[in-house]
Parts: C-alpha cells; structure tokens; sequence
C-alpha cells in the first residue's frame, strides 16, 4: 500500500468566515472561482451532506472524479473524499476549514490526505505539484473574490444566443463535439487541435479569427454530455477576459426539431482594455465587444451545425 501524504494550506482573508463557507459549500459556482475547476455538478443533497462531481485540471492535464462532502455551517467546515480517484491518484480527501480571528479578519486552512496508485515516486511527485498548484490558486482565488469591493465595476458578463433547428439534437451534437474538424467546417476557425483521453473529456486548442483578420488563440476543456451538452472552460484566454465559461444546450422543442443555445459568461480584464480597445475605451466598450466578437461566432457555428443538421 502507498504511503500517505498529509498537507495543509492556508490563508488570511479580510472577510467575515460565513461568507467565505458560502462560497466554498455553492460548489456549482466553482467553475467562476476556482481556475482549476471546469465544471461542478451536485449529483444528490442531503441535510448534511452531498455527492458532487467534478471537472478541473491537474499540472495541466484535464480529470473528472465523484466526491462526497459533509457541510457544518455551524463549524464552517466542508470535508470532502473522493469515492473513485484518477490515476495517478489512489485516494484523496481533504477539508476547508474556515476560523474567524480577533481582528476581523478570517483564516482558511485547506488540507489534503492522499496517496498514489502506485509505487512510483514520478506519481506521487506528480499529485504533490498538482495539490500544492491547485491549493494556492484557489485560496487566492478565495481571498481576491471575497475582498472585491462591493462597488467595484461589473466585470461579469452572462449571454445567450439561440437557433431553432429543423433537425435531431444528436446531429447538432455531433457537429459541436467534431470540433477537430471546425478548421474545414468554420470560417473563423483558422487552426483546431483536439485531444480526447478519457471519452466526453477535450482539451481543445484553436486559433480563432476575429473581424480585423487578427487571430489569437485559446486553450478549453469541454465536457460533452451527449445529446444535451457541451460545457467548457477557457484554461488560456484571450487579453480582455480574466475568466470564460461556457456551454452548448440542446433542447427538443414540442412540434419537433431542436432549440441550440450557445450561453458564455466572461470577466473582463480590466487592466488590457485601453491596450486592446485604445486609450480612449472603458468597461463598457469592452463589454460590447466581447459580447459582439464571442455571440458572432456562435452564431456562425450555429448556423453551420443547423446546415448539418438539417441536411443529414
């Protein structure tokens, strides 16, 4: 049996403790708090407890697990214990506890217990650098979305855009998840790799082109849940956006045929709008921006995956 390894990271956050245990016990707003998390689902809740699923990176590898985890409000406690690990992983849990401290302030303390699946020390090594990268992230990420101050501009944006699509949801699916071939099938697309390890999991890399002829290019990690959804996750964003999640929904409507809805919500990052917009642009040239840029091409997209669709 592997050894166990025993760690504990934790910070100080100028926060009142239960609205820091609010934001870690609302796991499905993870994927906007945590940049290692991609995608949080709840799959049962009790009083006490839940089961979870979760999406994230590792050293830059993309994993799914399932985890169960006790919320103590009174506490301000979550633990948490993955019921099936991913190699390298033999077994991992853990728990955030939250302290309030004389000054007002909180102290977070974020600890793991593990060990590998095998012998090997590359493995272990390897869960260590990922525990101790992923910990350090999201306490910091903990602490600046907690400390933001309330009346700081809204950075955050949330947006849908539509198409009714006389046709199947599974050859609208297939069309999306086929992203390998956006290079031949999209205008905007000017260079697509797709790497698919663990079926329904992509790590999509592509160079998109924008109105001005520019490109630049992004790194995503989708999880494809056949027929319905595709949810992703920019893990490498371009200069104007500090956060990008979205997702690809597919509904059946009654009279038949199926309503495609692309949905993103994107940060902005503040600090590169005059460097990308010019001297004279604020937040809310940026917001038109990226909701004009990111709705065209899924737009584009949807048109191509309804000409899919509709022609099959």
């Amino acid at each position: 049996m592997p050894a166990t390894r025993t760690v504990e990271h934790e910070i100080t956050v100028a926060a009142p403790p239960d609205h820091l245990y609010q934001l870690i016990a609302d796991v499905e707003n993870w994927p906007s708090l945590f940049a290692p998390t991609v995608h949080a689902e709840q799959l049962e809740r009790g009083e006490s407890h839940e089961r979870i699923r979760l999406w994230a990176t590792a050293n830059g590898a993309a994993k799914t697990w399932t985890s169960r985890r006790e919320l103590d409000p009174a506490a301000r406690t979550v633990t948490f214990r993955q019921e099936v690990s991913q190699p390298p992983v033999g077994a991992m849990g853990g728990a955030w506890i939250i302290e309030p401290r004389p000054d007002g302030t909180s102290r977070v303390r974020l600890t793991h217990d593990y060990h590998a699946a095998t012998d090997d020390p590359a493995d272990l090594a390897w869960i260590d650098t990922a525990v101790d990268r992923n910990s350090r992230a999201e306490l910091a990420a903990l602490r600046d979305t907690a400390e933001l101050d309330q009346g700081a501009p809204d950075l955050l944006l949330t947006f849908d855009d539509a198409l009714e699509i006389d046709g199947k949801a599974a050859d609208v699916y297939d069309f999306i998840n086929d992203a390998h071939l956006w290079g031949e099938r999209l205008p905007h697309v000017a260079r697509v790799s797709l790497v698919e390890e663990t079926p329904g999991l992509q790590l999509l890399e592509m160079d998109t082109r924008t109105a001005d002829g520019s490109t630049h290019t992004t790194t995503s990690v989708r999880v494809c849940q056949p027929s319905e959804r595709i949810v992703y996750k920019q893990v490498r964003v371009p200069a104007l956006m500090t956060l990008h999640t979205g997702r690809w929904l597919l509904e059946d409507l009654p009279g038949g045929g199926v309503r495609a809805t692309s949905r993103h919500t994107v940060r902005i990052n503040e600090s590169n709008i005059r460097a990308v917009l010019g001297p004279s642009a604020g937040l809310a040239d940026a917001r038109q921006y990226v909701r004009t840029a990111l709705g065209t091409n899924s737009l584009a997209t949807l048109r191509h995956a309804k000409s899919y669709a509709e022609g099959r």
